[in-house]
Order: structure tokens, then C-alpha cells, then sequence
């Protein structure tokens, strides 16, 4: 009777490799046409405005706010529930230079007037400058850009070159793909975002890690085998430990997805994507990069020691 060991598979992941190249490619020039075109949703974090916070005494419905705000001169406002039906979170762009103090004011008689909003109450009203949102997307940016930095720094110490290419090359590949599908599909993207992404570099730099160390250590203990067949074994070998390891996260990414509310559901989607197309990236991008760079035994064995003054 056939039986599947989780924790000594032989799959010939290499075997797509070809196949797994191609579609990541493909997939990367959407997200950069997308990033070049449509741009990012930048959130208020970014672009500054004001963030009003409304609680009702029953609930409500986001269609009817949005058409209370409409016809006091507020169309360009973003609302959505804000933990229960009863809040909503309204986002105001920068409006003539009025304050925080008099937009929520405005706001909150424009939705008192309305025949569902008697008892409405201001919980809270935030306002961030065009100034700060300009320095939070520098430093913002400066942040990622170190980040990517420090791990090229880390990994052409730790690796024979090639290695550290595809480890690179796996890590921008998970960070493109995760800010282009906030592109493609416009999700805001606010400071929990960029959280999200920095903690997807992370993690992938990681994953990649685990494998490629597995690779160099078995190219260096195996005396038989091809490149390929060498690269399939490490990967199978550290198959049980990154799939663990990704589902387990990944549960933990989806129950905060439900139930975190909406200050976390951007940071949500954006780890869910970055821990699914990290573990994707270190199996073949990584891999496939180091091969087709023409990675082999020689590259990885330990170079031989220096002679010695001692005399035997």
C-alpha cells in the first residue's frame, strides 16, 4: 500500500523550475506596470488629513454615511466600520486648511442631521500634515532600502556569491510582488502596511536561508549526484520544516485577518501574501537563480588550508 512520508519526500522541484521562472516574471512586470501606472493607495498616514472616529447608538450602514457626507461637501471622504456597526472610521483628505477641531465638527452635525443620526458621538479626531505623510514615505522608503541593504551585506558573507544573488532575488521578488498587488488591486497602504512588508523581508531572508544552507552543507558532504539532484535533496530535506513553519504562521496572519479588526487587515493581506510567496521564493527563485548563475560542487567545498610552518 502506497504511503506518503511527509518528512522524506523526493520531489523534483527543479523540474519547474523553467516553468516557475517564467511565471514569476510575468507576474513581476504586472506589478511594476501596475506600480507605474496606477500607483500606490497611499493612506492618510502618507498623504495626511484627518481621521474621525463616529460611534452610533444603533447600527448603521456605510452607503447612508457616505451619502450624509456627499451632500455636506465631503465626497471625497473614506468611510468603513471601524470594530462594529456601530463605528465608523471616516478619513478626510486636507480640506482648505482647516483644522482637525472644526472638520470633525462639521462632520459630525452633517451626520446628527441626518434622520439615522440622533445620538451619533465623536470618539476621537486625529490630523496628520502633508509634511509628516511626505517624511513617513522618505523614511518609509529609507527603511526598506536599509533593510534590503543590511541583508546583502549579511548573505555575500554567509554565502558563496551566487547563493547570495538568488537569496537577493527571492527577498525582492516576495517584496515586489506583495507592494504590487496593494497596487494592482488599490488597498491602502498606511504604516501597519509597511510594517507588514519590512516583517515579509524578514521573514523570507529567513526561509531562503534555511534552504541555501542546506544546499552549500550537502554540496560539500555528498560526493555523488548531480548539481540538480543535490539542489532537489536540500530542498526535500528542509520541505517539512518550511511548509510547518509557513502554515503555522499563516494560521496565526489568517485569525488576525478576521478578527483584528480593520486597523489590521492591510498589515493582514500583506503578510499572508508575503508568507505565501516566500515560501514559494525559496524553493525556486533562490534555487533557480543559484543554477542558472552556474553554481556547482567546486563553488561551494571548503578551500584548502594554508601550509603551516610546523614540521611533522
Amino acid at each position: 500500500m502506497w504511503k506518503f512520508d511527509f518528512y522524506n519526500t523526493k520531489i523534483d522541484f527543479m523540474r519547474w523550475r523553467r516553468l516557475a521562472m517564467g511565471w514569476s516574471i510575468a507576474v513581476l512586470l504586472i506589478a511594476v506596470g501596475s506600480l507605474l501606472i496606477r500607483g500606490m493607495n497611499l493612506g492618510l498616514d502618507f498623504t495626511g488629513g484627518t481621521v474621525i472616529e463616529v460611534q452610533y447608538p444603533q447600527p448603521v450602514e456605510i452607503p447612508t454615511v457616505r451619502a450624509t457626507l456627499a451632500g455636506a461637501g465631503f465626497g471625497d471622504a473614506q468611510t468603513q466600520h471601524f470594530g462594529t456597526v456601530r463605528e465608523v472610521l471616516i478619513r478626510i483628505p486636507p480640506h482648505d486648511q482647516r483644522n482637525a477641531a472644526t472638520l470633525s465638527n462639521e462632520v459630525l452635525h452633517a451626520l446628527q442631521a441626518a434622520p439615522d443620526g440622533s445620538g451619533a458621538t465623536l470618539v476621537r479626531a486625529e490630523f496628520v500634515g502633508p509634511q509628516v505623510g511626505q517624511e513617513l514615505v522618505e523614511q518609509g522608503g529609507l527603511a526598506a532600502l536599509g533593510a534590503l541593504a543590511g541583508i546583502l551585506v549579511y548573505v555575500m558573507f554567509r554565502f558563496e556569491w551566487r547563493l547570495a544573488v538568488g537569496t537577493i532575488a527571492a527577498t525582492v521578488h516576495d517584496v515586489l510582488f506583495t507592494i504590487g498587488w496593494f497596487s494592482l488591486f488599490q488597498i491602502e497602504f498606511d504604516l501597519t502596511v509597511l510594517a507588514a512588508v519590512l516583517a515579509v523581508i524578514g521573514y523570507s531572508v529567513n526561509d531562503t536561508v534555511v534552504v541555501l544552507d542546506r544546499i552549500r552543507e550537502n554540496f560539500r558532504k555528498r560526493r555523488k549526484g548531480t548539481v540538480v539532484e543535490i539542489m532537489n535533496g536540500s530542498i526535500n530535506e528542509t520541505l517539512s520544516r518550511t511548509t510547518m513553519t509557513s502554515f503555522v504562521t499563516l494560521l496565526s496572519v489568517i485569525v488576525l485577518y478576521f478578527f483584528g479588526g480593520t486597523v489590521m487587515r492591510g498589515f493582514s493581506i500583506a503578510m499572508i501574501i508575503g508568507i505565501v510567496v516566500g515560501t514559494y521564493s525559496s524553493i525556486y527563485i533562490a534555487s533557480a537563480t543559484a543554477l542558472y548563475l552556474g553554481i556547482s560542487r567546486e563553488d561551494l567545498l571548503p578551500r584548502a588550508k594554508e601550509a603551516t610552518d610546523e614540521q611533522p
